[in-house]
């Protein structure tokens, strides 16, 4: 889909959808950092990142929509998912961000978006590290890799 008119007329619809589902992730991570146990919050997150990788999807962007993917799945896979300590608050913060400077890196033109994917790689590794897993049998991915 990434050409063309349609391209043209999605983008920017997919963009402020994308805005508002990562600042609501945002807003949960706050809430969180305010009341730990708060399985609402965590729900919240979860929903938040798999309607951002549904709408990637739709527009094939599939670095965006595995990387949400696969924060989605260590956040449903925790051990303990009430149990978040700072730091691994912290690194789901730097996914975020990481997410919202992908938006803004996505060409107009072309939907083509330029990336290094080290960075993701470094940021789930360091999710994995801080949110003991309780499963590691299934993996959304086995490892992120994008062909531009």
């Amino acid at each position: 889909m990434n050409d063309g008119n349609e391209w043209h007329l999605a983008l920017p619809e997919f963009l402020l959808e994308a805005e508002k589902l990562l600042a609501k992730s945002e807003e949960c991570l706050s809430h969180l950092h305010m009341i730990r146990n708060d399985s609402d919050a965590i729900d919240c997150m979860k929903i938040s990142l798999t309607r951002l990788a549904e709408q990637a999807d739709c527009l094939a962007l599939q670095a965006i929509s595995e990387f949400s993917r696969h924060i989605h799945y260590l956040i449903a896979n925790a051990e303990n998912p009430l149990q978040l300590h700072d730091q691994a608050l912290d690194a789901l913060h730097d996914c975020l961000t990481l997410l919202a400077w992908q938006l803004e890196l996505i060409d107009a033109k072309t939907g083509k978006l330029a990336l290094d994917e080290s960075e993701q790689t470094t940021l789930i590794a360091t999710v994995t590290l801080q949110i003991p897993q309780k499963d590691f049998s299934f993996k959304p991915q086995q490892r992120l890799h994008h062909t531009y």
